[in-house]
């Protein structure tokens, strides 16, 4: 059990780290003019492809499962990946990024109130706890002091983005999801692209991605450089570890866990894009570390003892 666990916990923290990568690498792209809409398509349409060989692969013999789990991979694609995409940046055309990022990473909260409301899981004192400091290690980790644009339409945008992010936890952690996390994450990514490539040539999606160099980390590089980054690190690698580790732990620790992303975003952001950040933000890491880390100790308090085998509680970045 405690392998388990452990493995879980490496692999949630592997996700938060890739999905991290993201506003680094789409910050290139923005710099040399792409747009958010034309690089989070290339980001999830290009992860689809990548991911298509290994999924069937897996598939094999499984239309039986796919049949079984395909509703759920149509939901998952729609709402925990276009979604959530499409409710950020809307958010963002609202609100500082800031706020918006606040917004939608209170889905956390969304999947302790979802467990609670749905599977009769009321929330202890160390959960509530952890989600106060978590919550004000957050505020602090994206450094909301000064000037900040505020707007209801933004708002609702962002609450909308904090239920795809949710519904990503909800959805990856079922203990009775019949396919493997990699097929589930090729296909969402598969049904997430179409649904972003349709809002593009509907005109929901502003789309302008030029063909040139862009600088990361004080160096020009072809523009594919953080396009295959979206990709492989911050899509393909970040949902299939993603969905594995909420499968080991549960929707609510791997959501709390995956509040680490913005740590990391700051960590990446710094070495690759020289944004040094504050001490202020600084505590706010610790506080979030310790929100997550409260919320383990309960999860370890309320586990059974004993050899008994325990299933996480059946139930997806932004991007940024």
């Amino acid at each position: 059990m405690r392998t388990r666990d452990e493995a879980g916990l490496v692999l949630a923290l592997v996700s938060a780290a890739t999905f991290g990568t993201s506003g680094t690498f789409a910050a290139a792209l923005l710099g040399a003019g792409w747009t958010p809409g034309a690089a989070v398509t290339a980001r999830v349409v290009v992860a689809a492809l990548v991911l298509t060989v290994p999924a069937l692969l897996r598939l094999r013999g499984r239309g039986r499962e796919l049949r079984r789990g395909g509703r759920g991979v149509v939901v998952y694609g729609l709402v925990a990946v276009a979604g959530c995409q499409l409710c950020y940046f809307n958010a963002v055309e609202h609100l500082s990024v800031a706020v918006a990022l606040l917004l939608e990473y209170s889905g956390a909260l969304l999947v302790v109130l979802w467990l609670w409301v749905r599977h009769g899981h009321r929330p202890r004192r160390l959960t509530v706890g952890g989600s106060v400091v978590a919550a004000i290690g957050l505020v602090l980790v994206l450094d909301l002091a000064g000037d900040q644009r505020h707007d209801v339409v933004g708002v609702l945008w962002g609450l909308g983005a904090a239920v795809g992010l949710a519904v990503f936890f909800v959805l990856s952690a079922g203990a009775d999801e019949p396919l493997p996390p990699i097929v589930v994450a090729w296909g969402g990514l598969a049904v997430g692209g179409a649904a972003l490539l349709a809002a593009c040539a509907s005109g929901v999606l502003a789309v302008r991605a030029p063909r040139t160099e862009v600088v990361l980390a004080g160096t020009r590089l072809s523009w594919l450089v953080p396009v295959l980054g979206l990709a492989l690190v911050a899509a393909a690698v970040a949902y299939v570890a993603g969905i594995f580790a909420a499968r080991l732990l549960g929707a609510r620790l791997a959501s709390f866990v995956g509040l680490t992303e913005v740590l990391f975003a700051v960590v990446f952001a710094w070495l690759l894009l020289d944004q040094v950040p504050v001490p202020v933000q600084l505590l706010g890491g610790l506080l979030v570390v310790v929100g997550v880390a409260l919320v383990r100790v309960d999860e370890l308090r309320g586990a059974p003892h004993g050899p008994v085998l325990v299933l996480p509680v059946g139930q997806v970045v932004p991007p940024e």
